[in-house]
């Protein structure tokens, strides 16, 4: 059988205005306890592009002090799994995150943003009943390989929902 992992807390700031979602953190960034710690996952990449701001070159909590001054949360949509290596694919007896009551928590949300195919099936499900903007967004997964360009045109339509940043 495979073994149980568990995900990540969620990081959000206050105010939250979009939060990323992503499936079940990989094995790479469950062992750093960092969301989007395997070094070719093209997250922080993008999150340049959506936000203007460097991020490759920072530590993790610098870099997840930009996303609080951009009011980007994170989080995913699956707590804990059975799962035998970092693939979507793997996930087995899933049991999802509160999503419905957490974005009751959050009224400044703006935006639901989902990485990946299994993170928005699975949101979207959750969050039908809710009249926040729910954007499917392609895997920033080395495993998902369509080009870095035409990711970063999808991921672009996070922008909109981003406000000015806090100094």
């Amino acid at each position: 059988m495979a073994p149980l992992v568990t995900g990540l807390p969620p990081v959000f700031p206050a105010p939250c205005h979009l939060l990323v979602l992503g499936s079940l953190p990989g094995n790479r960034s469950l062992a750093a306890q960092q969301y989007y710690a395997h070094p070719q996952n093209q997250f922080w990449r993008l999150m340049e592009r959506v936000t203007g701001d460097s991020l490759q070159g920072l530590a993790y909590d610098d870099r997840l002090g930009v996303l609080a001054r951009h009011r980007i949360g994170l989080w995913d949509v699956i707590a804990t799994a059975r799962r035998a290596s970092s693939l979507d694919g793997d996930i087995q007896q899933a049991v999802r995150n509160p999503l419905a009551t957490l974005i009751t928590e959050l009224p400044d949300l703006r935006a639901v943003a989902c990485n990946g195919a299994l993170a928005a099936r699975l949101a979207m499900r959750e969050l039908a009943a809710s009249e926040l903007p729910l954007l499917a967004l392609p895997s920033s997964s080395p495993a998902y390989t369509l080009n870095f360009a035409a990711k970063a045109d999808r991921w672009q339509a996070l922008a909109a929902y981003l406000a000015p940043p806090v100094a």
